[in-house]
């Protein structure tokens, strides 16, 4: 995520893994939505909704006029908008009715050269609409890549971004670069990727539609703007993307260490320029793997912030998990399934490391009320303010009190784990009304043991931090 009243090195951290590379065969689209340390998020479900004339989105962001026409049938999705529209809406995240994942979007940057020769466009769409004018219009990870690369062509775009989408059996990742071209490329069905804030396409095949789509006209920009000869084929990455000193203590690094959780027999450097894109993992990756990459801080290597290494070391790269994710999230689409029970919204609240996905199914009907609050200050009602609290109270005393959050941390996430399983046996034989009102009961039941879990936690934290004030002195009990 990238927006322009925030610090522009906030930013996101993606994971996208194709069905034949995951133990149960599902796919998995994730990442982190980093912007500020408290901006507050809600989860929702917009319902299916079909109008008699084409509707028109505006987007509030005065910087960045967007306006287009939408489709007449909207379709359900969930999504998790930001507690104030001023500046946009940034739903950010969600799952449709027709088993479609999307999440956008992580922020790259486009070098000058490409720019000059395609400016940005003021009032082409932003990472704040694209959900919201996407999501409920498609049918499949493909439709998306081709839907929004229309409205990027047609309206143009003010930034550079990257884009993720899955069903059911395709994951797509898609990069738009300057001001009307894109790319996009479907993860091969046993493999994953891991993007932080750079392009990161490299060689685009544009014989193979396949696995490949791209802006029509892209090959003659390129070669009439001398951007690249395209005798060895387009890079994408080499010609539209950035390879600069920030570059590597913000981005790089953070490849590195997904590729060495998950690819760990294949020897890579951290400020490396050269890390694959598409990569293959040494085992099956399983959903709470997804989760823990997205957690991460470089754990095990000198670099973690809360580690033993030097003042230098534990500073010297931008860490996965940090204080500015406003929400964390994996989008899993399970095989096999019908519509309705495919989609599982794996939410975490707040900062991945401090938070537990709650994993919640994409067919109910409406969200946990805690979920639907958000507000720009602490609310002790709002999911979301309930998981940072855990996290600042932690913060405040890290070393003494990280176990007591991890222990929890563990113990909730095995309890969910089992909810849903649980369900699924529950649901195998309900359709229509009855299993739209049992999945919007276990989604309610999740976020309980969630909420009441950290509510639990927090009265601990407090508690044991009462004696951990810098006014503290050993005094005699006898005097």
């Amino acid at each position: 995520m990238l927006t322009h009243q925030f610090n522009p090195y906030s930013a996101c951290t993606s994971i996208l893994v194709g069905k034949n590379a995951s133990a149960d065969g599902s796919t998995m689209i994730g990442r982190n939505e980093d912007s500020r340390s408290a901006w507050a998020k809600k989860f929702v479900v917009h319902p299916h909704t079909e109008f008699a004339t084409p509707q028109v989105f505006k987007s509030n962001d005065e910087d960045h006029p967007f306006t287009m026409t939408l489709p007449t049938i909207q379709a359900k999705y969930t999504a998790t908008p930001e507690w104030t529209p001023k500046y946009g809406l940034f739903e950010e995240d969600g799952i449709n009715e027709y088993g479609v994942a999307m999440s956008a979007t992580e922020s790259a940057y486009c070098n000058a050269r490409v720019l000059a020769a395609d400016p940005y466009v003021k009032d082409g769409i932003g990472e704040e609409a694209m959900v919201t004018v996407t999501l409920p219009y498609i049918h499949s990870a493909r439709e998306g890549v081709e839907h929004l690369g229309r409205i990027v062509e047609d309206h143009g775009t003010y930034e550079t971004n990257g884009i993720l989408f899955s069903d059911a059996d395709e994951v797509w990742y898609m990069e738009t670069g300057a001001g009307h071209y894109w790319v996009a490329q479907r993860i091969p069905d046993d493999a994953y990727a891991v993007v932080a804030n750079q392009l990161a396409i490299q060689e685009i095949d544009l014989a193979d539609h396949d696995n490949f789509l791209y802006a029509k006209g892209i090959r003659n920009f390129v070669l009439d703007n001398q951007l690249a000869s395209m005798d060895n084929g387009l890079n994408f990455r080499e010609v539209f993307g950035t390879a600069d000193l920030s570059d590597l203590h913000y981005n790089t690094p953070r490849v590195w260490y997904g590729q060495k959780y998950f690819t760990p027999d294949v020897p890579q450097e951290p400020e490396s320029f050269t890390l694959p894109f598409i990569q293959r993992a040494s085992g099956l990756i399983h959903i709470d793997q997804v989760q823990h990459y997205l957690a991460s801080h470089y754990e095990g290597t000198p670099f973690d912030p809360v580690g033993n290494g030097t003042k230098a070391e534990k500073h010297t790269y931008r860490p996965i998990s940090l204080a500015k994710t406003q929400e964390s999230h994996v989008l899993q689409i399970r095989e096999d399934l019908p519509k309705e029970t495919c989609g599982i919204h794996w939410l975490a609240m707040g900062v991945a490391a401090e938070s537990v996905y709650v994993p919640f199914y994409a067919g109910a009907s409406d969200t946990p009320a805690a979920y639907q609050v958000a507000t720009e200050k602490y609310d002790p009602t709002s999911a979301y303010w309930i998981f940072k609290h855990v996290g600042v109270l932690v913060d405040a005393h890290y070393h003494e009190l990280h176990g007591d959050m991890q222990a929890a941390q563990k113990e909730l996430a095995i309890a969910l784990g089992h909810h849903l399983i649980v369900t699924d046996h529950e649901i195998a034989a309900l359709t229509g009304d009855a299993l739209t009102a049992k999945l919007t009961q276990a989604n309610q039941e999740a976020a309980d043991m969630a909420i009441q879990a950290m509510q639990t936690l927090t009265a601990d934290l407090i508690t044991k931090s009462t004696d951990m004030s810098p006014l503290n002195y050993q005094t005699d009990l006898n005097l």
